[in-house]
């Protein structure tokens, strides 16, 4: 068991570090994926880039929601706060149900994927997500103190 336990951190962490790159690298525009002079704090959108090119059988829906301040801000707050809590292992039912949903979502702005007619990196994040929430990883995280904090202890689904 206590190799599960590690192999669950560590896709946890991974995970994690992914979301709050991307989150890092669209809010500084850090020259990766996304250069600087696209910077969210320069006043670019986020969501744009991605949006503004889906495809398939929802790009009007999405393409729709392209460069919209209230997506933007739901999805820069979305990739903090996943990353965050994958990190430190704090609110991971959570983490894990949202960047499932995040990750559904992009893929349905993509679907189907252009490469293979089901899978794509999406899917792959989303078979992770559920494999943290079954593993409930603990080590390495902060868990120990925060279940323990008053406000779990009133509200336990924050665990």
């Amino acid at each position: 068991m206590e190799k599960l336990e590690y192999f669950g951190a560590t896709l946890r962490i991974a995970l994690g570090w992914l979301f709050f790159w991307a989150f890092l690298d669209k809010l500084f525009g850090l020259g990766i994926a996304t250069a600087h002079d696209k910077s969210w704090l320069l006043g670019n959108s986020p969501t744009t880039g991605f949006l503004s090119h889906a495809g398939g059988w929802f790009a009007g829906t999405f393409k729709a929601l392209a460069g919209s301040s209230i997506v933007d801000w739901l999805f820069m707050l979305g990739l903090l706060f996943i990353g965050l809590s994958l990190l430190s292992g704090i609110g991971l039912k959570i983490a894990t149900w949202s960047g499932a949903i995040l990750a559904l979502l992009m893929w349905l702005a993509e679907f189907p994927p252009a490469n293979n007619p089901i899978f794509d990196e999406h899917i792959i994040y989303i078979i992770g997500f559920f494999g943290i929430y079954v593993l409930e990883p603990r080590a390495w995280s902060l868990h120990g103190w925060w279940k323990d904090t008053s406000l779990v202890q009133k509200y336990p689904w924050l665990e």
